[in-house]
């Protein structure tokens, strides 16, 4: 089975974020990148398919170079081979076009993708790919199993979990739950030394047209100041008469 495991490049949930140029452009000076955390999941489900059934694992990522070492983690990880599309990540569909003609190319059996990206939770990279190439496509997956070109899979629902079967070729939008938080492989010292052997492909982008565009970035308001009391009476009378709550 050959996988290929779409990745995220995107800023640590700890950085502190701040905009340029009117605030319409995202500043990076200062900003920790890592793999998108939906996209993570979805890479180490591929590694137990590698460990478990002998897969090959490829990973593919749309961005400049600065994107280079979170894509040697995920090889460090224990990625076969990399692909980079040498192109700024405009919007998702852009981004979805630049993967589509990867895995055109590829003829992978399982594509891979998280969800969505934790910066600006689109959502909209898998099932655009599914569109656009025809492939069976399951959306907020948390559990995957392949039996030959038969595929099971638990994706979330409102109110519970709805199990599918369907045949490979498949598109994923995976999640938490696909592998639990335990299951994470962090690099070791061998594989991070194997990954600076391993291939990392930089290919141009297609023409392709971007569909949105940011008009302007906004910060969420500051918190207000925070009021303390000392006993339950006083905090009754301020939710009473002040806040009006009760």
């Amino acid at each position: 089975m050959k996988i290929l495991v779409c990745i995220s490049n995107v800023p640590d949930t700890t950085s502190k974020i701040n905009f340029t140029e009117g605030d319409t452009k995202f500043d990076t000076n200062g900003v920790q990148f890592v793999i998108n955390p939906n996209d993570e999941f979805g890479l180490t489900r591929a590694m137990w398919f590698k460990e478990k059934q002998g897969a090959t694992v490829h990973i593919a990522t749309v961005g400049e170079a600065s994107v280079e070492p979170t894509m040697r983690k995920a090889l460090a990880i224990g990625a076969d081979e990399a692909i980079r599309v040498n192109a700024v990540p405009a919007d998702g569909f852009f981004v979805a076009e630049q993967l589509a003609h990867i895995i055109k190319d590829g003829a992978y059996d399982l594509v891979i993708a998280g969800r969505e990206s934790i910066d600006y939770n689109g959502g909209m990279v898998p099932g655009i790919l599914a569109s656009l190439l025809g492939m069976n496509f399951v959306n907020s997956c948390i559990n995957l199993e392949v039996d030959g070109n038969t595929a099971t899979a638990v994706r979330e629902i409102d109110g519970g979990k709805e199990t599918l079967q369907t045949t490979l070729p498949l598109i994923i939008g995976g999640q938490k739950g696909l592998v639990e938080e335990s299951d994470l492989k962090i690099p070791n010292m061998r594989g991070i030394m194997m990954a600076r052997k391993k291939t990392l492909t930089v290919v141009e982008p297609i023409e392709a047209t971007k569909a949105t565009n940011d008009a302007k970035f906004d910060k969420p308001a500051a918190k207000g100041a925070v009021k303390l009391v000392d006993s339950v009476d006083e905090l009754v009378n301020l939710l009473h008469n002040e806040a009006k709550v009760i």
